[in-house]
């Protein structure tokens, strides 16, 4: 399989390259055309563990694995870490379906694939004869960066630096980063948002590529955003996974299309679906749930990505982006490859902060993506309704997702399943959670997390539960253009 650069034709990469490197050294992201050699016959997953669908799923994407290297690899990474062997259940709520992803180590979504990351880095490393230190760097708007945490540390041959939005993340999502153990792990934050985080990242990687500081180190940068192709990967499985779910409970019939609707703000939960569809599953419409930072919600509408616009601190802070890196992957593919018109597009939106796609591409894209947003108020009302009528607790993103349905289901409405993507447990946001239900919140986040169990009797994660009494290791916060001599300082 080759992974191209969204921007160069002359920058390629075999798998194992892609997965080690993270980002291209022109700044684009790996990507493949070939989808057709990686359809998945959906009748042989059906009765298959989660393991083994991850491994077959992986495997199709990630091909300079062996079949045997990736079941391995997929075995190990989730032995013991999940609260089920189910992995990514699915629950049905009212009429409709809630795929749990936040069933990990950290309580997110992004468990799934950051269990699997390391892993691959460390494969990869083999299989290509690096003997450089992998140094990973990550920005966090919340989710991200407690589970690369939590997959890195301590992995023998790597390093990670994680960053994130000094004051835009949850009580609890701030806990669980800088108590972080681990002695190669490092835990800063930034003064501004998670874009301005995120963009000090990317300037990291350009400014190592033109200057080459970290291979005199003896390392190498790569990242655990989605940014990286091993990390969107085994995001990928899950949606056959869920859909084999809704064939063996008998609420679809195989080939029946489906919708999933998935609250997004980096565009990478929702791209793994895009990939699903390419390589043979069927879905309907994919569903962009935006909160108030509603670029992409615009975008798909209008065409027109324009960042130029207020940022919102909401009750759904890992989806606070304005920058979404990977519809550039989108953007890619949907032109057939056209390099030129992406690279064009990334420069204007890095120069200009705007860009208007071409009518022909966004015609594509409304084929297979409907959107819609909800703020607060909305994602909160969502809360308290589902909790009152079907007994189910949702953290604040869900509940983007489940309002992003019900506008969809009254405009759109095509009669197949709906599946949301439920990305966070309800206690990583406990004030807000609790806010939509009752009206005594204490601004203590963790008391909040004892009022909410109280009054829901919903188990609260064990690991999030013992946070209060972890003691803080990281304390390091700097400007955005102080990040690159941070990690500069980090290296030696």
């Amino acid at each position: 399989m080759v992974f191209y650069s969204t921007r160069s034709k002359d920058i390629q990469a075999n798998s194992a390259e892609a997965v080690l490197k993270g980002i291209a050294p022109d700044g684009g992201l790996y990507t493949p055309l070939d989808f057709e050699s990686m359809r998945i016959d959906l009748s042989s997953l059906l009765g298959k563990s989660a393991v083994e669908i991850s491994a077959e799923v992986i495997g199709k994407i990630l091909d300079d694995f062996t079949p045997e290297e990736m079941r391995a690899l997929i075995e190990a990474a989730y032995a013991g870490k999940f609260e089920t062997e189910d992995l990514t259940p699915v629950e049905k709520v009212g009429g409709d379906f809630v795929l749990e992803l936040f069933r990990g180590p950290t309580s997110a979504f992004k468990d799934v694939a950051l269990s699997v990351l390391p892993r691959l880095i460390v494969a990869s490393r083999e299989k290509l004869g690096v003997k450089d230190e992998i140094v990973i760097l990550t920005a966090t708007s919340g989710d991200t960066g407690k589970a690369a945490l939590e997959g890195f540390h301590d992995v023998a041959g790597t390093r990670i630096a994680v960053f994130y939005p000094d004051g835009g993340v949850s009580d609890v999502q701030k806990a669980q980063m800088v108590t972080q153990e681990g002695g190669n792990v490092r835990v800063c934050a930034v003064r501004g948002n998670f874009d301005d985080a995120q963009t000090g990242v990317k300037r990291i990687f350009a400014d190592d590529s033109r200057n080459g500081w970290a291979a005199l180190s003896g390392a190498r940068l790569s990242s655990a955003n989605s940014i990286n192709i091993g990390r969107l990967a085994p995001q990928v499985a899950y949606y056959f996974k869920a859909y084999c779910d809704l064939v063996l409970g008998g609420e679809i019939s195989l080939g029946d299309p489906v919708n999933f609707v998935v609250p997004t703000g980096n565009f990478g939960d929702i791209l793994a679906g895009e990939f699903a569809r390419r390589m043979g599953l069927p879905v309907a419409k994919l569903v962009c749930a935006s909160n108030a930072n509603n670029v992409l919600t615009d975008f798909i509408n209008t065409g027109v990505y324009d960042k130029r616009r207020d940022f919102y601190k909401t009750a759904s802070p890992s989806m606070d982006i304005l920058v979404s890196s990977n519809l550039e992957r989108y953007l890619f593919m949907a032109s057939g490859g056209d390099f030129e018109l992406v690279s064009r597009l990334m420069a204007d939106l890095n120069e200009k902060g705007v860009y208007t796609a071409p009518e022909t591409l966004m015609s594509t894209m409304r084929d297979h993506f409907a959107a819609a947003c909800a703020d607060d108020r909305a994602a909160l009302e969502a809360i308290g309704r589902v909790w009152r009528e079907h007994g189910y607790l949702m953290d604040t993103h869900t509940a983007v997702g489940w309002a992003a349905l019900e506008q969809f289901k009254a405009t759109q409405d095509n009669g197949y399943a709906n599946i949301v993507l439920s990305t966070a447990s309800p206690y990583k946001f406990c004030r807000d959670v609790l806010s939509a239900i009752s009206d005594q919140v204490p601004a203590d986040g963790f008391e909040a997390m004892d009022r909410l169990h109280a009054l829901t009797q919903v188990p609260v994660p064990p690991r999030l539960a013992a946070l209060r009494d972890k003691p803080a290791r990281f304390k390091d916060c700097v400007d955005r253009d102080g990040m690159l001599e941070y990690v500069r300082e980090m290296l030696g």
